[in-house]
């Protein structure tokens, strides 16, 4: 339908191997490509998250940030990440901050299921292994499947994150 805009999503593993890097990015263009008109939805977190929101911003996709209820910013990692957070959501498109949650686990899982709820279809960087804490990768693929919402994984077989 034209005019329609395709929201595509993202979760993802904060720590992406090398030998996995290129796929995923080469993924994350296609998803991001093609002539439809389209909106990146993303968290901003380490990893996937930021990747998919750099490209997306490269290819001229807006996007929109997806802030979980906690001291996010402070949660993020290092000085870099939290660099990287700020550029990002300055060049975001829109941003949406979520209600404070009991714990950062329940925030994070709050954002993913947001980001699912809103979304046409979830690019999810994951290695296929359950969700290490509450609100993890697995956790957010398992709700979109049980809601219906399209999911492409971004992933080498047989690549497993390092502990």
């Amino acid at each position: 339908m034209p005019g329609t805009v395709t929201r595509i999503g993202v979760t993802g593993h904060r720590t992406i191997p090398r030998s996995v890097l290129p796929a995923v990015r080469s993924g994350m263009r296609r998803q991001l490509g093609g002539e439809r008109a389209l909106e990146a939805l993303s968290s901003l977190a380490a990893g996937a998250d930021q990747l998919f929101a750099d490209i997306a911003l490269d290819s001229g996709v807006p996007v929109t940030a997806v802030i979980p209820g906690m001291d996010y910013e402070a949660h993020l990692g290092g000085d870099e990440v939290r660099s990287a957070f700020r550029r990002l959501l300055e060049a975001c498109a829109r941003r949406v901050d979520l209600p404070l949650e009991a714990t950062h686990e329940k925030a994070y899982l709050a954002a993913g299921r947001w980001i699912v709820d809103h979304a046409d279809q979830l690019v999810a960087v994951w290695d296929g292994y359950p969700a290490r804490g509450e609100g993890g990768t697995g956790d957010v693929v398992a709700y979109a499947r049980s809601t219906g919402v399209p999911v492409t994984v971004l992933w080498e077989p047989g690549v497993r994150r390092s502990p």
